[in-house]
């Protein structure tokens, strides 16, 4: 991540006192990589620095580093107003929270994790074998995907400009990417992991997690075997080789994956003390979830580099963080991890992105996103999905991140509606110069997922009041109630096309018929607040009043005035805060902190607050729905009354009378006075 010091010193390599800025610039291009252990660091980050300082996007790291800062000195003050009867009530909560957490602890199943090496720059040496022990890297001058293992020895490594890499490595060469190869080689891959779990879990296209629990039990043979066998499986099927690690867990299995790559494996014993003695040492970076940020943030502030020195500063994490994050954190520090092999669960969105040097040239940007729509439409069809939702996602030349969404009337599939309402997002933003396009679908048809609309076309009857009550309001100027997110960027986009459970690194929120909303940097964010839709109010009001100035003289009639209609839809504005990732960690809806690389579960919990929404909206249709009914009832109420007076009246004009009137007149009569 870029410096403050680096600032600083920008103008010169070295100052007075002998500091070298480019030791204190730490971005994802200078974080080391499975066979970078020999790889001069110094030099690498030298090289970084200088040829990244002054561009756009040293300037966004700039940004983020004072934003990061700024935390750090925040949590460093609460932690000296910390007391030592506060450190010792957060202590005794720490305890019990440990202690209950080391209860759920299953040593139970035996957990695989496989991870293919340096896959696509492995699949393209294996379709040309003249690149074989040379350095090599896939992708182009402006963003690298993957480099082999020979080009690592330089430094160079995923995610990187292609220009930074050629800089420490002359002789790179670099080879397009070929999804379509990649799909390929992963499905022989995936064919491999079904033989020893067929409800294997896929990461991505190169990694996977296999609970060989049953198979080891069936066949009376310990997890390393297995592991080999596996491993040999997929390299004579493929040509392929991949690394594995076996654990208790999926969170350990992952790190095991990582110690002997390439071509080989590590097996940590279903033992807790084995386990124990296996995480006191392990640098915290190392722990998926635990990103540059997090690290930067737990070293800085509390001391923590290993895993261990979670459970000493468990005072201290309790006391600042939420329950959530202080349980992730003494989870690490015990080495616990998921063990259940997770039920079926429906897809909640797909997406596409594609990276690509910065541009304003539209017609190129209208052709890359007639790409991704293909594309999307394609991974769709695939798997039998129909979406309302789609979100178009920006990263301009400058690294700030937008997203716009629009929630359709019907669900879509087809490569053209994708790309008609594509393009009038992407129209809404023009011009802007950008250097990454994604598309994301979401919000399923209820067909496949548990709905009843077994047509999509056919509307229920939310959509029918929605239209309803817009038709009737259908005067009023339109008012966009824009959806304001929050996107920090944590991590450069790799590859030039990659297709994700979890899409955009945006949250998005829409309403239930069609809107949308523009998200722009946290720090503009911070500047606008959430309440963008009621600084409209009073423009709106004084428009509509305006055009229609006759208005007054129905506010005494019992029919919903104007007036009382704009300050309902601005309450309604300003209860629905949307949600957005303060300090780039805390929801601002519910208070929940994910950090950003806990990508899957921000883009779900986000889905949770559109959910939220929906079902909010759908609530107040059928209130108003409940109120307009219950004077529709009142109203016919009234109406029979006032026909039954009518008809005792006449009744009483007539020479005819009821019996019941006789005997009230008789009983009347013989009432002594």
């Amino acid at each position: 991540m870029a410096m403050a010091t680096a600032t600083a010193t920008e103008g010169t390599e070295t100052n007075d006192d002998g500091a070298r800025p480019w030791q204190s610039y730490h971005t994802v291009y200078t974080t080391a990589k499975a066979g970078m252990d020999g790889v001069d660091k110094e030099k690498v980050q030298r090289t970084v620095y200088e040829m990244s300082k002054g561009s756009k996007y040293f300037q966004n790291e700039e940004r983020k580093d004072a934003f990061i800062t700024q935390k750090i000195d925040k949590l460093r003050t609460q932690c000296d107003k910390l007391t030592q009867a506060d450190l010792s009530h957060f202590q005794k909560v720490a305890d019990r929270r440990i202690l209950e957490l080391e209860a759920l602890r299953d040593l139970s199943r035996i957990w695989l994790h496989v991870d293919m090496d340096a896959f696509y720059a492995a699949v393209e040496t294996l379709s040309n074998p003249t690149l074989k022990g040379k350095p090599m890297a896939v992708g182009s001058m402006s963003m690298i995907s993957t480099a082999n293992y020979e080009a690592r020895k330089f430094g160079v490594r995923a995610a990187m400009p292609g220009f930074i890499a050629r800089k420490l490595c002359p002789e790179l060469i670099f080879v397009p990417t070929d999804f379509n190869k990649y799909t390929h080689y992963s499905d022989l891959t995936r064919t491999v992991f079904r033989r020893y779990d067929p409800n294997f879990m896929a990461a991505s296209l190169d990694e996977a997690y296999l609970d060989i629990t049953e198979v080891c039990k069936r066949r009376n043979i310990k997890s390393e075997e297995i592991a080999e066998e596996l491993r040999t499986s997929v390299y004579e099927e493929t040509g392929l080789t991949c690394s594995a690690g076996v654990a208790p867990n999926r969170l350990l299995a992952k790190v095991c994956s990582d110690i002997n790559k390439p071509n080989g494996q590590y097996v940590l014993p279903n033992d807790r003390m084995a386990v124990m003695t296996f995480i006191s040492s392990l640098p915290i970076r190392k722990i998926g979830g635990i990103g540059k940020v997090t690290e930067h943030i737990l070293k800085a502030v509390f001391g923590i580099n290993t895993c261990e020195q979670m459970l000493e500063k468990a005072s201290y994490l309790c006391a600042l963080f939420s329950q959530s994050t202080a349980d992730f954190f003494f989870s690490v520090g015990l080495g616990l991890g998921k063990t259940d092999s997770p039920e079926v669960r429906f897809r909640k969105s797909i997406s596409n992105e594609r990276t690509f040097s910065a541009t304003e040239d539209e017609v190129l940007l209208y052709k890359k996103l007639a790409e991704l729509a293909e594309m999307l439409s394609t991974d769709m069809q695939k798997e039998g999905l129909c979406g309302r939702t789609l979100t178009l996602k920006l990263k301009t030349s400058s690294f700030e991140v937008r997203t716009r969404a629009m929630t359709l009337r019907k669900y879509i599939s087809s490569r053209e509606d994708i790309l008609k309402h594509a393009s009038e997002l992407l129209k809404a933003e023009l011009p802007l110069s950008v250097r990454l396009i994604g598309l994301r679908m979401s919000h399923f048809d209820g067909d496949k997922y548990g709905g009843s609309t077994s047509n999509p076309k056919q509307k229920t009857i939310t959509d029918f009041i929605a239209s309803v009550d817009a038709d009737r309001n259908r005067f009023l100027p339109d008012v966009a109630d824009h959806d304001f997110v929050s996107h920090t960027e944590t991590n450069v986009s790799i590859g030039s096309c990659q297709t994700s459970r979890d899409p955009a690194d945006g949250n998005h929120s829409s309403d239930v018929n069609c809107q949308s909303g523009t998200g722009w940097s946290s720090e503009e964010i911070q500047t606008s607040g959430n309440n963008a839709s009621c600084s409209n109010y009073g423009q709106v009001k004084e428009a509509v009043e305006s055009t229609f100035p006759i208005q007054g003289q129905f506010e005494d009639t019992s029919t919903l005035n104007l007036s009382n209609l704009l300050d309902d839809e601005r309450l309604n504005s300003c209860e629905d805060k949307t949600m957005l990732w303060l300090n780039d960690y805390k929801c601002s809806l519910c208070g929940i902190e994910l950090p950003p690389s806990f990508a899957e579960e921000r883009l779900e919990h986000s889905d949770f607050h559109l959910a939220e929404k929906l079902q909010k909206e759908e609530s107040r249709i059928h209130q108003r729905t409940s109120v307009s009914s219950r004077s529709w009832d009142q109203k016919n109420r009234i109406t029979r009354e006032r026909i039954s007076k009518k008809q005792k009246l006449s009744q009483k004009e007539g020479s005819y009378r009821p019996i019941d009137y006789f005997f009230l007149l008789k009983s009347n009569k013989n009432r002594p006075s």
